[in-house]
C-alpha cells in the first residue's frame, strides 16, 4: 500500500509541475485546497549555534510568499490578462521534481485521507533572450484526498540558496 501511495503522490505532483510548465495555470489552481497555505520563508547566513534563526518565521517575519488561495488566485489572473510587465513575453519554464517521500499518512496509509510529503525541485526559467534563472531547494507539503484525486493544502518552499538572483518570483514553485 506504502508503494502505491507514493507512485500515486508522484504522479500528482509531476502533473502539476507538467500543469505549470504548460501554462495551464487555471487548471493549477483547482489542485489547490481552499485553505491553502503557500509559504516560501526567507534564509539568513547565521553562525553555528544559531541555526534556529536561518528562517523566517510563518506569519511573523518578512517572507519571499505567505499566500492563500484568493492571492494566488489574483497572481494567476495577473498573468492572465497579459499585461504584467515582469512576464510579457512570457517565461519558459521547467520544473523537475524528485526525490519524493512520504512522511505520513492518516489515518492509514491503505485509505489516507491526509498525506505528508517531502520532495526536491528544481526550477529552471528562461525569459526573453538571455535570462536565466535556476532556483534549487525542496518542499514539504500536506496533500489531501478531493475524490478520486488529491488537493494542496499546505506547501512550504526552502530555497537551497540564500541570495535571489532571479529578477523576480512571478512562477509558482
Amino acid at each position: 500500500a506504502r508503494l502505491l501511495l507514493k507512485d500515486e503522490v508522484e504522479q500528482f505532483l509531476f502533473a502539476e509541475a507538467e500543469l505549470l510548465d504548460d501554462r495551464q495555470y487555471e487548471e493549477w489552481l483547482s489542485l489547490l485546497d481552499d485553505d491553502i497555505r503557500y509559504w516560501m520563508p526567507m534564509r539568513r547566513n547565521v553562525k553555528f549555534g544559531e541555526l534556529e534563526r536561518e528562517f523566517t518565521r510563518e506569519g511573523q517575519d518578512i517572507n519571499w510568499f505567505d499566500e492563500g488561495k484568493d492571492t494566488l488566485t489574483r497572481r494567476v489572473n495577473q498573468i492572465l490578462t497579459g499585461v504584467h510587465w515582469a512576464e510579457e513575453p512570457l517565461s519558459r519554464i521547467c520544473h523537475i521534481v524528485s526525490n519524493v517521500q512520504v512522511l505520513d499518512a492518516q489515518p492509514s496509509t491503505s485509505e489516507p485521507s491526509e498525506v505528508s510529503v517531502k520532495c526536491r525541485f528544481i526550477i529552471y526559467r528562461n525569459r526573453v533572450e538571455t535570462e536565466t534563472d535556476f532556483l534549487v531547494g525542496k518542499r514539504e507539503e500536506l496533500l489531501r484526498r478531493a475524490g478520486d484525486g488529491w488537493k494542496i493544502a499546505r506547501r512550504k518552499i526552502v530555497l537551497d540558496q540564500n541570495v535571489l538572483m532571479a529578477k523576480n518570483l512571478t512562477f509558482f514553485f
